[in-house]
């Protein structure tokens, strides 16, 4: 969809974007700001993935799950078109950063990437929401305990810091995955995409050659109010003293196109919960065969998973469940009081893993009582409900957890 009448990038982008969601979305004139564009909605749907990614839909999961376990260092270049203008005096005002939402703390950054080098680990790639503060500084949300929280740790003064907008999909979902420490993730990224690297000009860092925006700068250890910011679940996070990042040098292709992801849109889900579903699929399948991994929408995709296993023995559905949490630590959400369902499928002997979950879901919460006792392994059906698809023979309950199992070899989980 291209819309061609001049937008504000205080509220109009967002509404827009929200009102078109699912579907890649590009501005062509934004008031206040020449020569710039905006796109939206080109992560929002996994068909976007297969396409740019070269993969059909049902092997996205495995093309995954393989770039983690054998990443590809990137070849480095001497020049990329994300640096053909260079902007050395620095005026982030300049840049079309939206107002999301009347609620927000002020306009922010939501689809960047923020690459850093931890003096012990090495590269890191990964996410972190900016509140502009004024025409150098951001205020970054910095989550505790994880990558760029522990290298600022380490550091003595400032941390170099290269932010990235505008990136392409295999660089979002590679940032997204949380290999293990010292795993580089831009090297998964160009196991998943070939992703070629440009030295940043005020330090030693390396981005995508083929990003729209390249923001060059440092975290510092000064604090600033940060938040509220709409979150993951489409509730409003916190406010709290964040880091404080300081831009020395910007540079951009010619005629650039600024990513704007909408905060709990359908983009900010399947970047957070696709990445995940090879993490749970690697897991599972070290303990029992794994054949399919998806994190659903219901649980704002990241709650919530349904894993498909072969089952062998009586045993393997319980282990499926404890390595799926130990895959997606979110999954358990210690300390919540919302349960935390995984529904372990046995696959039919042909045809695709399932993309639409709505169905599984379905059965699963209005067909499957929750009085059932904890140590049977039968079904009770409620006297106004339909019997639950043929597919489910046995169901056994793991706490609060709801294995769902077919001893049929060519059955459909979603007939």
């Amino acid at each position: 969809i291209i819309v061609k009448r001049p937008v504000h990038t205080t509220y109009e982008v967002a509404n827009l974007a929200h009102y078109f969601e699912g579907r890649p979305v590009l501005f062509e004139h934004i008031k206040d700001y020449p020569g710039w564009r905006i796109c939206s909605g080109v992560c929002s749907d996994r068909r976007y993935f297969s396409l740019d990614l070269g993969v059909p839909v049902p092997d996205l999961m495995r093309h995954l799950s393989g770039a983690l376990e054998r990443p590809i260092r990137p070849e480095s270049v001497e020049t990329g078109a994300c640096q053909e203008v260079v902007v050395e005096d620095v005026d982030l005002n300049k840049l079309p950063i939206l107002l999301h939402l009347p609620e927000d703390g002020g306009h922010y950054v939501a689809s960047n990437v923020v690459i850093i080098n931890d003096p012990e680990l090495g590269r890191n790639m990964c996410y972190h929401r900016l509140l502009r503060l004024d025409e150098r500084r951001f205020a970054a949300r910095i989550v505790e305990n994880r990558g760029t929280y522990n290298a600022l740790q380490k550091a003595e003064g400032d941390l170099p810091v290269a932010i990235c907008i505008g990136v392409s999909l295999g660089v979002h979902l590679a940032a997204s995955m949380s290999p293990a420490p010292g795993v580089d993730e831009l090297s998964v990224a160009n196991a998943l995409t070939p992703t070629p690297l440009v030295k940043c000009l005020t330090n030693d860092l390396e981005v995508p050659a083929d990003a729209e925006i390249v923001l060059e700068g440092r975290i510092t250890k000064q604090l600033y109010r940060e938040g509220p910011f709409m979150d993951l679940t489409e509730t409003m996070d916190i406010t709290r003293m964040q880091p404080i990042i300081e831009i020395d040098l910007i540079t951009h292709r010619q005629n650039p196109i600024y990513h704007a992801l909408l905060p709990g849109g359908l983009e900010h889900k399947l970047l957070m919960g696709m990445p995940k579903e090879p993490t749970i699929y690697n897991a599972v399948n070290a303990v029992t065969r794994c054949t399919g991994v998806n994190i659903t929408p219901g649980g704002a995709s990241w709650l919530h998973a349904v894993v498909q296993i072969d089952k062998q023995g009586p045993d393997d559905g319980r282990l499926a469940i404890e390595a799926a949490f130990k895959g997606h630590g979110s999954l358990s959400m210690s300390g919540s009081s919302t349960p935390i369902l995984i529904s372990m499928i046995r696959p039919k002997s042909s045809g695709p893993w399932p993309q639409d979950f709505r169905q599984i879901v379905t059965c699963v919460f209005l067909r499957i009582s929750p009085a059932a006792r904890l140590t049977r392994p039968a079904l009770t059906f409620p006297a106004r409900r339909a019997r639950p698809p043929r597919w489910v023979s046995t169901v056994r309950f793991h706490g609060t957890l709801i294995e769902a199992s077919s001893n049929e070899a060519n059955t459909d989980p979603l007939t």
